[in-house]
């Protein structure tokens, strides 16, 4: 049986004494700081070899395509392999993406398309690393230190989103782009050790694992088909069909990134505004991961979810409407915080309510839906602020996202009756992960 989850203010660690899990978790730290390095690297070393921003606009679309195609696809091959292997392969890709990158800066070699092309296969790398690690929590720890285990993993992303961009910027101003390619090199054998050191994760009894079959479900049983299947398993599910829909409304409606730029300038007078807005949504949802002890234990998740995204559509929409920088600095920070809430409990829901065999498309799913829904928002943020005003642009789509999370659970009660299961051991433990 796992220990009772703590319940006082810090984030509750108890996942950490898994060792399978602690070695990922903290292979997460090193590998998120090395990945917001190349975060700022892509951007800068395009600029600098093209003098153009529409070049480095063009990372949104080499990013986007592979980060959906082959987060489907990647889900499925999850599905139907060693997730083991997988989390091995997907990770050297990763790697070798790096270290190609820091090549081509430091011996001036290809042009710009050269480094897309390179970024958009490490992007690929990543869309099928990403739901394959989120799989295989369920498979290393017991169900009720789910929530405890995402909301470290995303605290750690948050830190990484909030402090790896200010890290890196400052580190160009002394050294080569292509030195901080070669760090996320680096750092990234460490993810692929936590990978390899984990127990063989096959998800059906008697499948092919390695290499071997890896390759073998590349070539088979990972293909449209077990995609389109994902999509019907998870239209079927009343819990994870909300799940989805819960963070297309709050991020669709209310992500208001697009509008930053210009609210810097325009109403709060420019200066270091458009820094602290940038960083105030990560950072809030970094202290919030600090802080969040309470939340785990917590059976109603769904009603966790809605209170969660209708408050970060409450923070937007306050944050939208004032003209003070600290105050909408804290509003967005404090939203930040609600979103990471909602997407803690809406990770550990589909790691619980999808079955094993049905967990990587799900995740598959999941990472689209999260890398789409801002860029919705952008589009549509950038139209309403030439209209209306970066403001009232701002509000309104808060004020969206409370209306749309309110319509989606009346028009689907079952997900707020939602309760966690009680959980005991991980599935299929196996004793090597000791």
């Amino acid at each position: 049986m796992s220990e009772r989850p703590r319940r006082g203010l810090l984030a509750d660690t108890t996942p950490l004494k898994t060792p399978a899990f602690r070695r990922l978790w903290t292979a997460g730290v090193v590998t998120v700081v090395g990945a917001q390095l190349t975060v700022v690297a892509v951007p800068f070393q395009l600029y600098e070899m093209t003098g153009s921003s529409a070049w480095v606009g063009l990372t949104g679309l080499f990013g986007l395509v592979p980060l959906v195609v082959f987060g489907l696809w990647g889900g499925a091959i999850a599905d139907a392999v060693d997730r083991r292997m997988l989390l091995v392969v997907s990770g050297v890709g990763i790697a070798v993406s790096s270290a190609l990158l820091g090549v081509s800066a430091l011996t001036h070699f290809g042009g710009p398309w050269t480094v897309l092309v390179i970024f958009a296969v490490q992007t690929a790398c990543l869309a099928v690393n990403q739901p394959t690690r989120s799989a295989v929590l369920p498979r290393i720890l017991p169900l009720d230190q789910l929530p405890a285990a995402n909301t470290l993993w995303f605290t750690v992303q948050q830190l990484g989103a909030f402090a790896g961009p200010l890290v890196g910027g400052v580190a160009l101003a002394f050294i080569d782009v292509g030195v901080l390619y070669l760090v996320d090199t680096v750092c990234l054998t460490v993810s692929i050790w936590a990978a390899y050191r984990l127990p063989r994760l096959p998800v059906a009894d008697g499948a092919e694992t390695g290499l071997r079959g890896v390759l073998h479900a590349i070539r088979t049983s990972a293909g449209l088909r077990s995609v389109v299947d994902g999509f019907r398993y998870a239209a079927m599910s009343k819990v994870l069909l909300v799940s989805f829909l819960a963070d297309l409304v709050a991020m669709g409606f209310g992500m208001p990134r697009a509008v930053f730029p210009e609210a810097a300038v325009e109403t709060f007078g420019g200066g270091p505004a458009y820094g602290l807005l940038s960083a105030s949504i990560a950072g809030g949802a970094a202290l919030g991961g600090l802080l969040s002890g309470r939340l785990h234990g917590i059976a109603r998740q769904g009603v966790a979810v809605t209170i969660a995204v209708s408050l970060w559509g409450v923070g937007v929409a306050l944050a939208g409407l004032t003209s003070i920088l600290w105050l909408a600095v804290l509003l967005l920070a404090a939203a930040g915080a609600a979103d990471l809430v909602s997407s803690v409990f809406r990770s550990t829901m589909l790691q619980t309510v999808a079955t094993d065999e049905m967990r990587g498309r799900m995740q598959g799913v999941f990472v689209v839906v999260v890398a789409g829904g801002p860029r919705v928002a952008d589009l549509w943020h950038g139209w309403a602020a030439d209209a209306i005003g970066t403001g009232a642009a701002t509000a309104l789509g808060g004020a969206a996202v409370v209306v749309g999370m309110l319509a989606v659970v009346l028009a689907f009660p079952a997900f707020w009756r939602y309760r966690a299961p009680v959980a005991g051991a991980p599935e299929d433990a196996p004793a090597s992960q000791a």
